[in-house]
């Protein structure tokens, strides 16, 4: 008999670094369960993977997640978590930016984190190796003029990896941080600037390959897949090009 294929659970797997994620820990052999809000798009994922489910889930909503945390009962065992889902919004500085768009940042990339990780730390505990992965951002380590509301989520969560890896010292679970500099995906930094495609495009204008969701991916998926006393704490990656939040190349 085929011994059952470990399972990794995967937010925000709708696009970018999140559907890239799902692809790469498919192709190392796992199921994957994808999440997201946007249904249609995970469900089209999930049918191009050899093993693999999709969930809409909006990470948010505490009672959506417990209510997913319970429907995964039919699984072996629950292996790998990564806490992808976040984003940010706006560029404006401190002194004008709006505190909904700061809430709805805290909201996603901290408390998003904290929901899915309670949720499911009993399974990934159960599992006898468990792998929690935390996806936070250069931005998470180092401020930067008009990224308060951002850099202040993702210290967030950077801090809630480090306060768990504190806390689970001892237990079978593990817990990593990701924390990439510049990735030029499809949405992210149009979805920062709502929608300006002539904004978005600045962001990278003139640099010499920005990081890709499929680098970001496949340094998630050897991060999880190192020996299982191997844990990588923290792992920060950014392009060539990239010296700090606040100094990058351009050729142009």
């Amino acid at each position: 008999m085929t011994a059952e294929a470990p399972t990794a659970v995967v937010t925000g797997a709708s696009s970018g670094i999140g559907a890239a994620t799902a692809r790469s820990l498919a192709a190392a052999g796992y199921h994957v369960v994808l999440t997201a809000r946007r249904k249609d798009r995970i469900e089209a994922l999930a049918a191009e993977l050899p093993h693999a489910e999709a969930h809409a889930l909006d990470v948010t909503d505490r009672a959506a997640v417990d209510a997913f945390a319970a429907s995964l009962g039919h699984r072996p065992s629950i292996d790998v978590l990564v806490n992808n889902a976040g984003g940010a919004l706006g560029a404006e500085p401190v002194a004008t930016g709006d505190p909904a768009d700061w809430r709805a940042m805290y909201e996603v990339n901290v408390l998003g984190v904290l929901h899915m990780t309670q949720a499911l730390l009993p399974a990934l505990t159960a599992s006898g190796d468990g792998t929690i992965v935390v996806l936070s951002s250069t931005a998470g380590h180092g401020t930067y003029e008009g990224g308060g509301g951002y850099v202040a989520a993702k210290h967030g969560a950077h801090v809630i990896a480090e306060t768990l890896r504190l806390e689970l010292c001892g237990e079978p679970v593990r817990v990593l941080e990701i924390a990439p500099g510049m990735v030029k995906t499809e949405e992210f930094a149009t979805t920062r600037f709502r929608g300006d495609i002539d904004k978005a495009a600045k962001v990278y204008e003139g640099v010499d390959r920005p990081l890709t969701a499929e680098d970001v991916a496949d340094t998630i998926t050897w991060a999880v897949t190192r020996p299982a006393h191997v844990n990588v704490d923290l792992l920060v990656l950014r392009p060539r090009a990239q010296a700090s939040n606040t100094k990058v190349h351009r050729t142009t």
